[in-house]
């Protein structure tokens, strides 16, 4: 059983949802990167997407794609991204690692080799935004040779004869995007998002994160009743870039905002299913 699987087990074993928060590799810096992802587990933290910088992040909003370019200013490479996973893992084995991003730096990276390096390090799963499933076949064998999740995506426009293409080779768990669109430009609709997710389940056991459009604890917790995960992303790199100097350099005090920001979310979703 993955480090993910087993995670979301536990999950279910206590009776509530889980919360999975998003950062950028990189943003602003390593150093400050790293210094938020260490903290994170202790903030409530149940999984981790990272972020990994790509020059054209197509279904990024504004902010995600802010703060991949200033990774990108500051150098941020995958060879880096995985050694900080490394670090990570030297610390903390038990919290699931995602990397979420685009497939052209991997394939300049060697597919075969990134699968093998991402596992080696400790990396848990892998989503890959642009690569459909009819386009992955040249890659997912790779993954799975190595133990890594491959996690799909599902999308409102995600219909009943088009779900099963999708659910095959996914593992780890579902992630569905609930707005139409790029990161961080609108609210989910609780009330749509549930139907999706009822939908989705009746044709796999695989669990159901929800992201796009999370952004307060509140609506964290409505997802939480809802799905098995509740992903947020745009509002924590916002927290990020409103905590960096004119210059763009980390002022103090921002992984504790963020910190803070995650303690909040995660109260959201642990209480969101009691009573």
């Amino acid at each position: 059983m993955s480090r993910i699987s087993r995670r979301f087990e536990a999950l279910k074993g206590e009776g509530r949802a889980g919360l999975v928060t998003f950062i950028t590799a990189g943003d602003p810096d390593m150093a400050s990167f790293e210094a938020v992802l260490a903290g994170l587990p202790e903030a409530g933290a149940d999984l981790i997407e990272i972020g990994m910088p790509f020059s054209d992040p197509m279904a990024d909003g504004p902010a995600i794609q802010a703060a991949g370019l200033r990774a990108l200013k500051h150098g941020t490479k995958l060879s880096q991204i995985l050694a900080a996973v490394a670090r990570f893992r030297a610390q903390d084995t038990a919290t699931p690692i995602v990397l979420m991003g685009y497939y052209n730096p991997i394939y300049r990276y060697g597919g075969e080799r990134f699968a093998k390096d991402a596992a080696f390090v400790g990396v848990d799963g892998l989503i890959i935004v642009d690569l459909p499933p009819e386009e992955s076949d040249e890659f997912t064998p790779f993954t799975k040779a190595a133990g890594l999740d491959f996690i799909r995506l599902t999308t409102p426009t995600t219909d009943d004869h088009r779900l099963p293409t999708v659910l095959g080779g996914a593992s780890g768990f579902l992630y569905h995007v609930a707005i139409a669109g790029i990161t961080g430009t609108r609210s989910a609709d609780a009330g749509e998002v549930a139907q999706v997710v009822a939908r989705v389940k009746r044709q796999t056991d695989l669990p159901v994160a929800v992201g796009f459009g999370i952004r307060t604890p509140a609506q964290a917790a409505e997802i939480a009743r809802i799905a098995d995960a509740a992903v947020v992303g745009t509002a924590i790199v916002e927290t990020v870039a409103a905590h960096l100097s004119a210059e763009g350099t980390a002022l103090p005090g921002l992984a504790a905002a963020i910190h803070a920001q995650v303690q909040a979310l995660a109260e959201g979703v642990r209480n969101a299913r009691r009573g």
